[in-house]
């Protein structure tokens, strides 16, 4: 079993610094503005990483694309919408919100990648489906979210909707057309610019906490909720995989494909999801919302070091080397 994720220690050790000392007075707008600039950063940054090229050189796995896509961004909100029977008797109104956003974001990359290759799976195929579903993620989990949203009566203000663009799309937009530049700076200073990422969205994380303990958060969620919390996101992963690895047998896919698909299409991504939450849900309870992809994305963390050890075991090596990220 895999251990727990250093990074989600330091944002569990954030939230409670936050729980503690959460900031107030005139140290919010101080952090508000240092969190605006900071999701700019990031989404800039995340257009210089991202290759267009890397996205649509799979096209040729069509079928395989479409299967991930589908799993990410149908079969997850689809889930998602059949958990509202779940509130409120189990799941308060705030933590089913952060269950939709949860269903709602795109793939992770790295681990993604990282898995399939461990589990020797299809990682050219991987590298551009994961690639591709944070692309399009980048506008496609705001509409998302905001359709879903609708449907049980909220929706996007005019105001939230120039938040996103100016904060999540014209940055994004900027990194992907100063690309061919930068990607070699930002290649270079990888573990550098790795740090910038990881203290952007802590700051987030300390910001969104702050507002959620200044508002009484903590008394809004019981020991009961919590582990209630736990096991929907178990149950919610356990159905995904299931889908993306019995559904492509049935369709035929070689071995190599359905690990690429279920390890592609079960992932939802921290690194994008905490940034992008603290604008799409600008005055309201953040830190709550956001609890539901911090849990989830610890256990599938877990969950799928797991599944992709055992296949390893299983799978004869490809003739292909593996590349791991």
């Amino acid at each position: 079993m895999r251990r727990i994720d250093p990074y989600i220690v330091a944002i569990l050790c954030t939230v409670a610094l936050a729980t503690v000392l959460p900031a107030r007075g005139l140290a919010v707008p101080v952090f508000g503005d240092a969190t605006t600039v900071a999701i700019g950063l990031l989404f800039f940054l995340y257009g210089i990483r991202l290759s267009p090229q890397d996205a649509l050189a799979g096209v040729r796995h069509w079928r395989l694309h479409s299967l991930v896509f589908a799993a990410t961004f149908v079969l997850f909100p689809l889930l998602g919408l059949a958990l509202r029977v779940l509130v409120p008797g189990v799941i308060s109104p705030e933590l089913y919100i952060g269950l939709l956003y949860v269903c709602c974001l795109p793939s992770t990359v790295q681990s993604s990648i990282a898995f399939t290759s461990i589990a020797r799976g299809n990682v050219s195929a991987a590298i551009c489906a994961a690639s591709f579903s944070n692309l399009v993620g980048i506008v496609l989990t705001p509409l998302l979210v905001g359709t879903l949203l609708t449907t049980r009566g909220g929706g996007f203000s005019g105001h939230a909707l120039l938040d996103i663009t100016l904060q999540l799309l014209l940055p994004f937009v900027l990194g992907q057309l100063a690309r061919r530049w930068l990607v070699g700076f930002v290649t270079r200073h990888k573990s550098v610019l790795g740090l910038v990422d990881r203290g952007s969205v802590l700051l987030v994380v300390y910001t969104a906490f702050s507002e959620g303990v200044v508002a009484g958060i903590w008394g809004q969620l019981s020991v009961t909720s919590l582990l209630a919390l736990v096991g929907v996101n178990i149950v919610l992963l356990a159905l995904v995989l299931a889908v993306t690895w019995y559904g492509p047998k049935l369709l035929g896919f070689s071995r190599e494909d359905r690990i690429t698909i279920m390890f592609c299409g079960s992932k939802k991504s921290l690194a994008s999801g905490l940034p992008m939450a603290s604008v799409l849900f600008a005055g309201q309870s953040v830190g709550l919302i956001v609890l539901p992809l911090m849990l989830f994305h610890q256990i599938q963390l877990m969950v799928c070091a797991w599944l992709a050890q055992r296949l390893a075991r299983t799978t004869a090596p490809s003739p292909e080397p593996a590349l791991v990220a």
